[in-house]
């Protein structure tokens, strides 16, 4: 059976957590539900709300997300319907078609994801799924909450009555109001709205003259509202009639209500399903932003929380875009009792009610923010002292009420205890409240508990570095500028700093000196010795995260040489198959060049033929037969390795026509009129031809070989003929 008390929920600021929680809740019930968390007694009962919350989250980052669970409440009409003869309101029938509808939609969707959320799944086989509820209502009462036309016989002929009399009381009214505007008795405003009846609007000195009922007077007296007398009769029979649709609606009411009496309990059934769902969600939206996990549950008696964060630390740093630093803390049968220490504002107090308030969340059935590798046991009990606990109402001092909170942990404390002291023995003399803590230490390690204490006192580091279950622990400072890294390290007792700081913060080196006479020499050496520890151990870290970053950067550099070789190797390969394809098409063409001279000497056709044979059954001796596929591969090899000399050869012509530019726009020649005879090259080009003619603005320049029709823009002059 757990036990934690309010004291406890209160130390650990577990109540800030749950309205956390229930501002998340879309329901005023469920919110209700969220702050009324508490540890569960039962492991089962905790299992299934830490699975369900874990499944909710899930469906965050799946494509199946679960249905809007959102609903009205219809408290009020439960409590109703369980009042015998009692009715409801029309509008409430529509609040109980909405919820049926959602837990029906709820329903189906989790039968058909039953394996996405197996959990949830099996909390809702428990609530029957119908739609005679909805049908019922749907049949009485519209989507806008009116009851129907068609509800009932008599109330169709009395709605086709009313519908028949207004008609005549707007053609009465009408007849009037243009009958008296025509004889001028009425004011501009002609008519207006009294008692939701319609009214003429008549002049004060012809109000004798409107045959009608006189509903009131304007302010200053000067108009009177009077309902014409042909009006009069109708607006009656209308009244009578409006009377009777009442009477009717709450006869079908009564009745409606007496069809749905019976599914009371169902309904309450359905709120509750759904208030529960509400709560599952925003317990799952606050672990999407603490990025909380559920961690292994073990029944060995080990806590390993890895990168555990502080969830209201780490949401209050978020929103201020600051860091929070994680702990990484262990216990087992082996370690069962951690005595911190070091410097005050160090983050001792921090780093204890961490895995406090952690442990009292995940037995709450709430997930929490540590890494994926951690795992925990369940304890019977969480027992803390944090904080200034003096007493005003009951005049005690915080040292008297400190040793009474001491005398209930020595009654409670238990091998499945888990209990969290801050400043452990203060209050009092220091040595004897040292003693006295000693002694309270020792018997908790007897009942093998297990905790975590927070203190300055040397022998209760020394204790906890003789006891063999028990280990020491210290928050990390930095070196020189004696400032907080907020890093947990086991294994080692912590300096309280106390002349370093002292010294930090201008305190004269001689009053330094002169406390130090003041204590025993031993006390100084055993501080000094564990600031010079904890000094090394913080030089070490340092190094070692250097050491791990530039192997980190060794690692990135050497997977992007082998990258680049890869290329380079694989281009390479490319070319040389590129180069060999090309020096067997020269080999081949200067063998055809061969044999085409022997034919042109010889004209002997048969020689020519057996040549050529020859010649091709030599190169299909070389080729392999290659599969369609294969074939393609090369193709498109090729293609990709063609592409890329056309890209490259593009470049290089780019960069010369670039320089060519350049060059010329340096040391730019006159510009010369062309003529016949002309010996001229391209702008861009080599060879040397005369020009043969010209034609307007081309040229036709001869090259020996070939002649070309060229813009004479694009010429340059060479010489003369």
């Amino acid at each position: 059976m757990i036990s934690i008390t309010q004291k406890t929920l209160q130390d650990l600021e577990f109540g800030a957590i749950l309205h956390t929680i229930s501002g998340k809740c879309n329901t005023d019930l469920g919110q209700q539900k969220a702050l009324e968390i508490k540890p569960y007694s039962n492991k089962d009962e905790l299992m299934n709300a830490l699975l369900q919350t874990s499944e909710y989250q899930s469906s965050f980052s799946n494509n199946n997300a679960i249905p809007n669970h959102g609903f009205e409440s219809i408290t009020s009409e439960i409590k109703l319907l369980s009042i015998e003869d009692s009715f409801l309101e029309v509008s409430s029938f529509r609040k109980i078609a909405a919820i049926s509808e959602t837990v029906n939609t709820l329903l189906i969707f989790l039968k058909k994801f039953q394996e996405y959320y197996p959990t949830i799944y099996t909390q809702s086989t428990a609530v029957e799924l119908t739609k005679i509820i909805i049908q019922k209502i749907d049949e009485i009462v519209d989507k806008y909450g009116e009851v129907k036309d068609n509800a009932s016989p008599d109330l169709v002929e009395i709605r086709r009555n009313i519908n028949a009399v207004r008609g005549k009381v707007n053609q009465s009214f009408g007849m009037a109001l243009s009958q008296y505007n025509s004889l001028g008795y009425l004011d501009d405003i002609k008519e207006s709205i009294i008692e939701n009846r319609r009214v003429l609007a008549v002049l004060a000195m012809y109000r004798k003259k409107v045959k009608g009922s006189i509903l009131g007077n304007s302010k200053t007296g000067s108009i009177a509202y009077i309902e014409p007398e042909t009006t009069l009769k109708y607006s009656r029979e209308l009244n009578n009639l409006q009377f009777e649709e009442r009477e009717e609606i709450i006869k079908i009411i009564k009745k409606l209500t007496n069809e749905i009496r019976p599914f009371t309990e169902l309904l309450n059934q359905y709120q509750e399903f759904l208030s529960d769902v509400d709560v599952i969600a925003a317990k799952a939206k606050y672990a999407n932003d603490i990025n909380g996990i559920l961690p292994k549950i073990t029944n060995d008696k080990r806590l390993y929380f890895r990168e555990a964060f502080h969830p209201i630390l780490f949401l209050t740093n978020k929103a201020k875009k600051e860091i929070t630093y994680p702990q990484t803390i262990e216990f087992n049968s082996d370690n069962r009792i951690i005595v911190i220490s070091g410097p005050n504002a160090g983050g001792k107090t921090i780093s204890m009610k961490t895995v406090g308030l952690l442990q009292l969340m995940l037995q709450s059935g709430i997930l929490i923010p540590v890494h994926e590798r951690s795992e925990t046991f369940l304890f019977d009990r969480i027992l803390t002292d944090i904080g200034d606990n003096q007493s005003i109402e009951n005049h005690l001092s915080t040292y008297s009420y400190r040793l009474k909170n001491m005398n209930y942990f020595l009654k409670k404390c238990n091998a499945k205890t888990l209990f969290l002291i801050d400043e452990f023995g203060t209050g009092s003399d220091p040595e004897l409240g040292g003693a006295l803590a000693e002694t309270f230490l020792e018997e908790f390690y007897h009942r093998e508990a297990y905790g975590i204490i927070t203190t300055h006192y040397s022998n209760l580091k020394m204790l906890a570095n003789e006891l063999p279950f028990a280990t020491n622990a210290n928050m990390m400072f930095d070196e020189k500028s004696l400032e907080p890294m907020y890093k947990l390290i086991l294994g080692q007792a912590g300096s309280s700093f106390t002349f370093e700081v002292a010294q930090k913060n201008g305190i004269p080196y001689g009053l330094i000196n002169r406390a130090k006479k003041k204590i025993e020499g031993g006390k100084v050496r055993f501080d000094k010795t564990i600031a010079t520890l904890q000094k090394e151990r913080s030089k070490l870290e340092k190094t070692s995260l250097n050491l791990k970053e530039e192997e980190v950067k060794a690692r990135e550099e050497s997977k992007k040489m082998e990258t680049i070789n890869a290329k380079i190797q694989d281009k390479l390969e490319r070319y040389q198959e590129l180069y060999d394809a090309n020096q067997r098409l020269i080999y081949m063409g200067q063998k055809i060049d061969d044999i085409s001279e022997k034919y042109f000497n010889n004209k002997d056709k048969k020689v020519l033929i057996g040549e050529f044979l020859k010649m091709v059954e030599i190169e299909n001796s070389k080729r392999k037969k290659v599969t369609v596929k294969e074939k393609k591969e090369k193709e498109v090899i090729q293609k990709q390795v063609v592409e890329e000399v056309k890209v490259k050869v593009e470049e290089i012509r780019k960069e010369k026509k670039e320089k060519k530019i350049k060059a010329a726009a340096v040391t730019e020649k006159p510009k010369v009129v062309l003529k016949v005879g002309d010996r001229v090259r391209m702008t861009d080009g080599k060879s040397i031809g005369t020009i043969d003619k010209i034609e307007k603005n081309k040229a036709i320049v001869n090259y020996g070989v070939f002649t070309s029709k060229v813009s004479l823009e694009e010429l340059e002059y060479v010489q003369d003929k």
